[in-house]
């Protein structure tokens, strides 16, 4: 992490100086750490809620904390608890404005792949196609291969820099990808 200014220096009582910046950058970088760690302990034990659907027993709610907290633990250990694994700087943005658009693009392109694919004629008109990806940070790009992916008809197949490769089945089906609205969408997810 970059700081923009100079140390900052404080009196002491005896008359020598003390630089705490170091100080202030220690308590920040723990403190984002544990951010990471408190947003990936929050997340996986929803989805273990979520999923196991037992919301009434407190032995099996012990259980799935305890599971919850060895994962944290081993991603700690192995040191993959960032702002890539466990991103709680974007805040509850995906989840209010990125989301349900892109659940609604991928019920869009399921009727159309569904359409294509039933279609007597099955009119495919494979094709690898470039996508500019303007993101500021590579899980921004990563957010946008993802969701490439997740959208019925496209695959990412490779991201390049600023480009990702993808391989559409028909090349109508990917004017979503081409026309870019899905990349101005993480963009703005990253401000």
């Amino acid at each position: 992490m970059k700081w923009p200014f100079a140390p900052l220096q404080v009196d002491l009582i005896d008359g020598y100086s003390a630089s705490i910046l170091p100080i202030v950058r220690e308590c920040v970088e723990h403190t984002v750490k544990y951010l990471f760690i408190i947003t990936l302990s929050i997340a996986l034990f929803a989805t273990w809620l979520l999923w196991s659907g037992h919301f009434d027993d407190p032995f099996l709610i012990a259980l799935g904390v305890g599971s919850c907290l060895i994962s944290v633990a081993i991603s700690r250990r192995m040191k993959i608890v960032d702002e890539e694994g466990a991103p709680a700087h974007l805040g509850l943005r995906p989840f209010t404005s990125y989301a349900p658009w892109l659940i609604k693009e991928i019920v869009q392109s399921n009727m159309e792949v569904t359409g294509i694919i039933m279609s007597p004629q099955m009119q495919l008109q494979r094709s690898m196609i470039r996508v500019s990806a303007n993101q500021q940070t590579e899980l921004g790009r990563v957010i946008l291969a993802n969701s490439i992916t997740l959208t019925p008809g496209t695959v990412t197949v490779r991201v390049e820099g600023n480009s990702i490769l993808v391989h559409a089945l028909s090349f109508e089906g990917a004017a979503e990808d081409l026309s870019g609205e899905m990349d101005r969408r993480v963009c703005a997810l990253e401000k």
